[in-house]
């Protein structure tokens, strides 16, 4: 099955995302994470939607642990509510924890994005596939990045995984959407806001701009977050989004 048909909200949906979440080894396991900074994935990812659940482990783990967190997914009824954890989570969470301590989790969304959102804050929307785009780009490359991005964790214009979508308010950047994770045929949104703009409209705003941009066309978009994230969550009824999966990570 292509990824473009692939429902939002069904398994093979689900495994599209996981694709592009992480870099995975032969064998399916979960090497890194799929991004720019080669982060270190969970050891359990588990994501569910109502007609099922797709189980990913970290390529380190040992292979009796490995078969008996797999035969308790096996068993696991669909993941539908991020409020309310699976079935056997804490015997995930001991067996997890006989392989190495268990540093955290957490419950995240996952949202089907569609392409060609539309949402009017009043900020001008600059893109990375135009020429406004490219020509931003160079003047944080040479001049640097405002402060706005800096504080919310950016360290130079290269952190701007393209492609990447601005909103601008007065020539200066409000709020970015960008590619925080890559695929051949998918992408998963990250946002950012500089403390500032926060609780305008600035973040939905740069999704919507994001989600028609050219090069994504053929792409699958997702967006994925914090179940207790609340801005996260101002996005998503702001753009109208609806959950179509949920996931929970052990690291």
């Amino acid at each position: 099955m292509d990824m473009m048909d692939a429902k939002p909200g069904t398994k093979q949906w689900l495994a599209a995302d996981r694709d592009i979440l992480f870099v995975l080894t032969p064998e399916g396991r979960i090497a890194r994470e799929n991004d720019s900074g080669r982060s270190p994935g969970p050891r359990f990812w588990l994501a569910g939607c109502a007609e099922g659940n797709v189980l990913c482990l970290a390529q380190g783990l040992a292979g009796e642990i490995a078969a008996q967190v797999e035969k308790l997914a096996a068993d696991e009824p669909p993941c539908i509510d991020p409020e309310t954890p699976p079935l056997h989570f804490e015997r995930y969470l001991a067996l997890l924890a006989g392989h190495a301590p268990v540093a955290s989790h957490n419950y995240g969304c996952i949202y089907d994005l569609p392409h060609g959102l539309a949402f009017d804050s009043g900020a001008r929307l600059v893109g990375s596939d135009s020429e406004a785009g490219r020509g931003l780009l160079r003047h944080l490359t040479d001049n640097g990045l405002p402060a706005g991005l800096t504080e919310v964790g950016f360290g130079s214009a290269g952190d701007l995984r393209a492609p990447w979508c601005a909103a601008l308010i007065d020539g200066e950047i409000a709020a970015v959407a960008f590619a925080a994770r890559l695929g051949e045929n998918g992408a998963e949104l990250g946002i950012a806001t500089a403390k500032a703009f926060r609780g305008r409209g600035f973040a939905a705003a740069a999704v919507a701009g994001w989600s028609g941009l050219p090069s994504l066309r053929e792409h699958r978009l997702y967006y994925s977050h914090n179940a207790a994230n609340l801005s996260s969550r101002q996005v998503t009824r702001r753009l109208g989004l609806r959950r179509a999966g949920v996931s929970l990570r052990i690291y």
